[in-house]
């Protein structure tokens, strides 16, 4: 494998179209597509300032690099990419692509960033600001994400979501198949519109949780006091360990909770409107 060391490079597409090729602490100083239609390249301890430096790759493996503010879209239709232990300040990284793995890396402004990722890895990611990270991405695996971002995970299909703290709104909105396991979910209306959503020994906090889902499944998770509204019109089970502050017009299928604050079923719930709520504390009907 050819390697280039210690260079700087600026201006249009200055390394155009090269194939196995290792760069090793190169920088790509300014203008647009610094490498661009290329096959086959490592990047060890870069660093990327101009505009769209990384298109079209087939075969990436990016370690210890880092991407500043103006390196936006940075990262699109590069597909077999894998990238550690980086550091990421440009908005709108990784587009149409398939088979992306991340691996101890941080996203300073994750602004639209994983959109339409098919086949998609995380171990040890933090994501910070901007909003609609994973619009449309599919086959999804994380291990460790922290993110403050806006609008998490909607129109996600296929995702397997361990150890997450994710802090928002609007999150797993319109989502398909998704499993998330010994999380934290902090924000307003999660998993809205959601079909198939499984949230497994997850702390959730935030107004209006997991509305108008279709088989929705809970275990052994619990809720902050603030949650209220929770489950109206969807079709659930949920064992839930502690208390729950208020359940409104679910459709079907049977929650189990330690205690239940209130109950409300009104003329607007939607039938069959027979869900079974099973509580050790009395309940009170609004």
């Amino acid at each position: 494998m050819k390697q280039i060391i210690g260079e700087s490079f600026g201006g249009e597409r200055p390394l155009f179209g090269i194939q196995d090729v290792r760069l090793n602490n190169i920088t790509i100083t300014d203008g647009e597509s610094g490498i661009k239609c290329c096959r086959n390249i490592e990047a060890d301890n870069c660093k990327f300032y101009g505009k769209y430096p990384w298109w079209h790759v087939d075969g990436s493996i990016i370690t210890n690099c880092y991407f500043a503010s103006g390196s936006r879209s940075a990262i699109w239709y590069s597909d077999n990419m894998k990238m550690s232990d980086s550091v990421i300040d440009g908005p709108k990284f990784f587009r149409e692509m398939n088979n992306v793995e991340l691996n101890n890396v941080t996203i300073n402004d994750a602004d639209e960033t994983f959109w339409r990722v098919n086949g998609l890895t995380l171990n040890n990611v933090t994501m910070h600001d901007g909003t609609y990270p994973f619009m449309f991405c599919q086959n999804i695996k994380v291990n460790g994400l922290v993110s403050d971002s806006k609008y998490v995970f909607q129109y996600v299909k296929n995702a397997e979501i361990h150890n997450a703290k994710i802090t928002t709104k609007d999150s797993f909105w319109e989502t398909e198949n998704v499993t998330v396991y010994d999380s934290e979910l902090n924000g307003e209306y999660l998993g809205w519109h959601s079909r198939n959503l499984r949230l497994v020994r997850c702390h959730i906090t935030g107004e209006q949780p997991l509305c108008y889902a279709e088989n929705l499944v809970l275990e052994d998770c619990t809720f902050g006091s603030d949650c209220d509204r929770v489950f109206e019109e969807s079709t659930v089970h949920a064992r839930i360990r502690g208390a729950i502050t208020n359940i409104k017009n679910p459709i079907s299928g049977c929650i189990v909770a330690d205690a239940v604050g209130s109950v409300t079923v009104d003329e607007f719930a939607k039938q069959p409107s027979d869900c079974k709520i099973e509580i050790r504390e009395q309940i009170k009907t609004a």
